[in-house]
């Protein structure tokens, strides 16, 4: 079957779905990064460490990918698995992308970078920037810049799992454009507002 198979890119999904609710979705109150409270936690390096979770992320992500895009990475810790298993992906498809990191402060020696693995783009490359869970879109935002300050230009922003807390309103009010993998609604089961 063809990696871009639309039945195949189906299956992968819902079987990306199934992963994250076995392995990462816990329903409980919990802080998150972002300062608020919530009635769900995802840790979805649970998945993205699992080696088929991995495996699906990387396929449904390198399917998404504009035909331009040169390089993948995100913010570090939660981008790394994602950045490994795509640019990895990439190579054995035949339609390689580089991988980066961002870090969260610049390093303190050497170069003093905030993106790691810069030096395998071309200035003005295009890329993808992406990330295993958003609330607000904070840290994606953050990323998105010190990407951008190190002469890379984002041309898609995707993440494996939008909580749907208004990151993606955010991130499009700074002029970029969020795509998730897997949305709350679906992940938990919540039913779509629109439609009740």
């Amino acid at each position: 079957m063809r990696p871009n198979d639309t039945d195949s890119l189906r299956h992968d999904h819902d079987r990306l779905v199934e992963i994250l609710r076995e392995r990462s979705v816990r329903r409980q109150r919990v802080l998150l990064a972002s300062g608020r409270e919530s009635d769900f936690y995802v840790d979805a390096r649970r998945t993205t460490l699992h080696p088929e979770g991995a495996a699906l992320v990387a396929r449904l992500l390198l399917s998404r990918l504009k035909p331009e895009i040169e390089g993948v990475g995100g913010p570090v810790t939660g981008a790394d698995p994602i950045t490994g298993a795509a640019a990895a992906l990439s190579h054995l498809a035949g339609r390689p992308v580089m991988g980066f990191m961002v870090r969260k402060e610049a390093k303190g020696h050497g170069l003093k970078l905030w993106v790691e693995g810069r030096s395998n783009l071309r200035d003005g490359a295009p890329v993808c920037v992406v990330e295993d869970t958003t609330t607000t879109g904070g840290s994606l935002l953050q990323a998105i810049q010190h990407v951008e300050d190190s002469g890379l230009v984002v041309a898609q922003v995707i993440v494996v799992v939008d909580r749907e807390e208004g990151a993606l309103e955010r991130i499009e009010a700074a002029g970029y454009r969020m795509e998730a993998l897997v949305g709350r609604r679906e992940l938990l089961g919540d039913p779509d507002p629109a439609q009740g």
